[in-house]
């Protein structure tokens, strides 16, 4: 009988604990990433009675309860935070503390601090890797992510030109000759701009056409002497001269007036072996245009794209990866330790985290702009709450009952 105090009693703990388990989940409704917690009872050894051949058993309650992490997909909500992260699938971010300890988290509230590095909300430091001239390279070890905030984005000097256009199979040699021109802005090593022109003029040949390529006089100290020659179109309107394997037409610009690193613009009349310039009856047109220099910028905004990319955009329009999340598998999460801040740690039963890009070896993506809302279930919770409420009176009714037994048990001898 007084078996029963103790059996009850450690039912009156368990279920405490629940109720604590619940509570902490509610408390977390609306923590972003939070995974809900369950609670797992399980009885303790029971005593046979009689003679021994387990006839009559009687527990010894329940013990402790086991509290399980349930790592499951979390609502998807879109967000305005340009540097917000929400994980769809498997895996970890990858975070640094305070101390240097590598923990792991999913809470995707991503900012900046005033030295650059991208930091959780909470202060953890995002590990992954820093890109250099637009290019990430992932084969090394992860580290802290750094922004570089307030910096200039140096000039690069325009070193190649290209037109995608067509030129009029029914333009004549005249007189006068039907003529075409195009231009396009060019970039020095101090980032000044400059007209680059060519202008396009119907030869008498069949398919022939001449060209002159040429920048303003008032940008040089001394005028640079045009750049011509001649371009050849086959009876289908593609062009075969010059040939693909041919030197491509440029110009040489020396003596900049702003005091720049004298330039070589090629112009590529290719892209790979097909031609970027055609012939057929329509009106001569410039379809697109490129160069690969660019002017001095500033770093004006930075987030964070999907895949996991930290995408930098300067003043100039451009936008370069400056920087890659890393991301961690792990193949039992539930083994993993809360240490607050929405954040784990590895335990003594958790297996070793594989730490990759986003996408790859079963680990999940990374969406940008987006959060993962939390997984506790308000209904669910209550109803737990309800069921725990009722497993906790109905065993305190048991130690009211084994005290009024002991009572009337005690007054036998009276």
């Amino acid at each position: 009988m007084f078996t029963s105090f103790s059996t009850a009693l450690s039912a009156l703990g368990a279920h405490s604990t629940a109720i604590d388990v619940v509570g902490n989940n509610l408390a977390n409704l609306n923590t972003p990433g939070f995974k809900a917690s369950v609670v797992s009872f399980y009885d303790l050894v029971t005593q046979s009675l009689g003679a021994g051949l387990g006839e009559t058993q009687v527990g010894f309650g329940v013990a402790r309860p086991l509290t399980l992490r349930q790592f499951s997909q979390g609502a998807i909500q879109t967000s305005n935070g340009p540097l917000d992260a929400a994980i769809q699938g498997d895996g970890f971010l990858v975070l640094k503390n305070s101390t240097g300890g590598t923990i792991y988290g999913r809470g995707g509230n991503l900012q900046v601090n005033k030295n650059g590095a991208l930091l959780t909300a909470t202060g953890e430091k995002v590990q992954g890797w820093v890109g250099a001239n637009g290019n990430v390279n992932t084969n090394g070890p992860v580290g802290d992510i750094i922004i570089p905030v307030g910096t200039l984005r140096p000039a690069a000097a325009t070193q190649a030109i290209s037109f995608d256009m067509n030129l009029n199979a029914a333009a004549t040699a005249g007189p006068p000759a039907d003529t075409f021109a195009g231009s396009i802005e060019v970039y020095d090593t101090l980032g000044v701009s400059h007209i680059v022109s060519v202008n396009f003029t119907k030869s008498a040949n069949p398919g022939e056409w001449n060209y002159s390529m040429s920048i303003p006089d008032s940008d040089v100290t001394t005028p640079v002497t045009p750049v011509t020659g001649t371009i050849n179109f086959d009876t289908a309107g593609k062009l075969v001269n010059p040939p693909v394997t041919g030197s491509m037409p440029a110009i040489a610009i020396t003596g900049l007036a702003s005091g720049a690193a004298d330039m070589s613009v090629s112009w590529n009349l290719y892209n790979g072996t097909n031609p970027r310039l055609t012939q057929f009856a329509q009106t001569s047109a410039i379809s697109a245009i490129n160069q690969d220099g660019n002017p001095a910028a500033q770093l004006i905004r930075v987030g964070l794209g999907d895949s996991g990319q930290v995408l930098a955009q300067y003043s100039n329009g451009q936008q370069v990866t400056v920087g890659q999340l890393a991301m961690a598998s792990v193949r039992n999460p539930e083994s993993l330790l809360s240490v607050g801040n929405n954040t784990y740690q590895l335990s003594a039963r958790s297996a070793l985290p594989a730490v990759g890009l986003p996408g790859t070896g079963g680990r999940g993506t990374i969406l940008g702009g987006a959060i993962e809302n939390s997984t506790v279930d308000i209904a669910r919770e209550f109803t737990n709450l309800i069921i725990l409420q009722r497993g906790y009176q109905a065993n305190s009714r048991v130690v009211t009952t084994v005290d009024e037994i002991s009572q009337e048990t005690i007054n036998l001898k009276r």
